[in-house]
Formats: C-alpha cells, structure tokens, sequence
C-alpha cells in the first residue's frame, strides 16, 4: 500500500485525500492550521462557487495553457460536480454558470470533505507547518513536533494569498529544495487601488457596470459585473476579474448603465434640477457625486478610474505565479523529483473568478491523484 503525505489540507488535498483514500493509499494530511478548508469555507463570498460549467483554458493564466486545458479536460465540471455529490449534497449552477451547493454555504463543503476523511479513516495531523521534506529512499518530512517518512508526496500548501489563512508562500521553499524554480508573484482577484479623491465619499455604494481596462488606447479587457466602493479604490466581482489584466498607471473605464443607450439617459436627465437629475437613474450618493462631473452623460458611460496598484497579497483571492508546469509531467509529478506531486494555487495557474480557480484545485488534484496511485 503508497504511503502517502499530502501536505496542505486546502481544497486541493482535501480532494486528493479522498480520492487516494477510496484507491486504498494510506493518506496523512499534514495541515498547518487547526482546521481544515479554511480558505474553501470562505469561497464565493461564502456561498461556495466550487466551478463553473463554462469551463475552458482561455480562463486561466499560465507558462502552459495547453497543458492546463488538457488537465482540465481530463476532470470537467461535470466530473466534479459529481464527485462532490459523491460525498453528499446537490450542487446547482446559475445563470452564469457558477456552481454552488444547493445550501449555498461553502462551510458545508468543507464539511463534507471532513466527514468523507473521516469515513475513510484518513489521519490529519493539525498545526503541522512542515519545515523540512527531503529524500533518501523515502521522503522523509518534519514538522513542528513530528515528523514521517512516505513513498510519495503531494505538495498543496497554496500560494501567497489570503495569508490569514496561513498561505504565506512558504510551501515555495519546500519545493525549492528539489530544484524547483517560481516565476514572479503577485496578487490576483483582489481589490484595486485608485486616486482616493477620485473615489472619496463613495464607500459602500455598489452598482452593476460594464468595466474595461485601458493601457493608453489599448482596451486590454471588458467584463460586466459588480463594481463596489472602497477606501482608496474598488472591490466587487468585475474588479476581481480585470484585476489579472490591470497594472498600475493604466485606467478603468466605467459604464454605470451598461444596459441604457444615450437618447434613453438623456430623456431621463431633462427631468428634475441638480443632483436629483440623477434619482432613479444610479444609486443616490453616486448620483450626488456624479452630478459634480462636467459632463454627465460622459460620467455614467466612461467614468474613469487611474490604477494606482492593488491591495495586496493579504486581500487576495488567489496568486498569481508559482512553480511552473513546465518542471511537472501530465499528472503534475516533479520532472527533477520522482514521486513529488503538485496541485492547486502552488503551481504556476490561475483562474478568473467565477469558480475556476477551485475548479483546478479538484482538477489538479485528480491529476496527481492519478498518478500518485
């Protein structure tokens, strides 16, 4: 029987972890904190958007696309979708494809991994934040206050986002020791910086736009969704998205009716003096604000935001960067160590957001899997 370390019990291990299990690998999942899933439960705004069915590789970021779509290919939503009910609950779709239990609580899913572990008798070891991994014969592995040997290694530990979470980048290191090399991080989904005078005052309002990211005369990317207000910039579903387009000195270009046309606006405005021009037209205090604009009209269909930077790993969704996958096999197994095994945000792949990101977790996961067996 493989025995077999899965280090880091994000979504990634948790799903290797049961699929090993049921193959009949003795599995230890060494998890640095003192649950398991954390970042999982706090998924799709803690409604736990796990994938979407609009799967395909032009939503991603990476050194091989090619070799992502075909990972991919190998476990398509549906697949996950159905391993996910394997363990119990139903999972939905919406109308944009993102797919979430029927609870729309992600916690449950988290949930449902534990009892799953459970069932199968997995060890977890908790507050195991792993400091060594070598080999010799075996891999051999220490941690604070332990340590094992095992015949093949998955390395899971995420990235550098939400280092709340306890992913602070760390797993890097381990990897480093084989030879592995990391491309260039940063954050990616994640709020993004702006002038504050350009935003002042609207903390709070959120409104559906149609968004764009401009580089000079170049439109480098539009997506539609929600746009939020914060300090010193903006948050919200479409900000995340052009987030891994957006860099600082280029410009956001805002469409507050993305749905109304010129001569609609217009017959609107001619009602009314001042700012209330504007009621029912946009959220009040974003109306107040607009209304200061020189031209109006202008304001609602191409306000413009300066890109001053982002908000920074420590409000990142996910990381952008990470081991390539030039250095793994198809099953995502080290081509400088055999038995070492990679999946999930660790690797050089990220995803828009919407669901995709999880969706490599599982899909990366049953990969490795595959191959670990």
């Amino acid at each position: 029987m493989q025995k077999i370390s899965v280090i880091g019990g994000g979504a990634a291990g948790l799903a290797a972890s049961v699929i090993l299990a049921r193959a009949g690998c003795g599995v230890t999942v060494l998890e640095r904190g003192e649950r398991l899933g954390r970042k999982l439960s706090a998924s799709g705004n803690g409604q736990g958007n796990v994938t979407n069915i609009r799967l395909g590789a032009e939503h991603y970021f990476s050194d091989d696309l090619e070799k992502v779509g075909r990972i991919l290919a190998r476990c398509p939503s549906d697949r996950t979708i159905a391993f996910l009910e394997s363990m119990g609950g139903i999972f939905l779709p919406d109308e944009e494809g993102r797919v979430y239990p029927a609870g729309r609580m992600a916690s449950a899913v988290t949930d449902l991994f534990r009892r799953e572990l459970e069932r199968l008798g997995v060890r977890v070891v908790y507050n195991a934040f792993v400091t060594s991994l070598s080999y010799k014969n075996h891999f051999e592995l220490t941690w604070n206050g332990g340590s094992m040997s095992a015949d093949r290694v998955l390395l899971c530990a995420g990235g550098r986002a939400s280092e709340h979470f306890g992913t602070d980048g760390a797993a890097y290191r381990l990897a480093g020791g084989f030879g592995h090399s990391v491309t260039p991080l940063s954050p990616a989904l994640v709020r993004l910086r702006t002038d504050p005078a350009r935003v002042k005052g609207l903390k709070g309002i959120r409104t559906d736009v149609r968004l764009a990211v401009l580089r000079g005369a170049e439109r480098v990317y539009e997506t539609r969704g929600d746009l939020l207000f914060v300090d010193g910039g903006v948050s919200g579903d479409a900000v995340f998205r052009a987030s891994s387009y957006a860099r600082a000195g280029d410009e956001l270009c805002v469409d507050f009716l993305p749905d109304v046309g010129e001569d609609r606006i217009k017959a609107a405005l001619a009602h009314g003096t001042g700012a209330d021009k504007l009621l029912g037209v946009v959220p009040n205090g974003l109306g107040r604000y607009l209304y200061r604009e020189k031209d109006i009209l202008f304001a609602l269909k191409d306000f413009r935001l300066p890109v001053t930077g982002d908000f920074g790993f420590a409000n990142a969704q996910v990381t952008k960067g990470g081991i390539p996958l030039s250095e793994t096999d198809e099953n995502l197994q080290s081509t400088l160590r055999q038995g070492l095994f990679f999946a999930g945000e660790i690797l050089n792949v990220d995803g828009e957001c919407g669901g995709y990101n999880l969706q490599w977790a599982f899909a990366s996961a049953a990969a490795a899997a595959e191959g670990m067996q």
